[in-house]
């Protein structure tokens, strides 16, 4: 599915995709890559690129943190 490591800032994905779980999925394998041990946090975001039939004016906004927790 990842088409680099998931040790990498990005990750392009080579086929098309439209289910939230699967997306939710590479965006987790992401985060879970990163190595936060003895570091700050200033920004920290997902973007999505190269949409196609996107519902105009739906945005959705995903639980970060759930009762203080960080949730994955």
């Amino acid at each position: 599915m990842l088409t680099n490591p998931p040790n990498l800032r990005h990750a392009p994905i080579l086929a098309p995709m439209s289910e939230l779980s699967t997306i939710f999925e590479i965006a987790k394998a992401l985060f879970e890559s990163i190595s936060l041990e003895n570091r700050s946090i200033r920004l920290l975001g997902i973007s999505l690129s190269n949409l196609d039939n996107a519902k105009q004016n739906q945005v959705i906004q995903l639980p970060l943190f759930q009762n203080g927790n960080i949730i994955f």
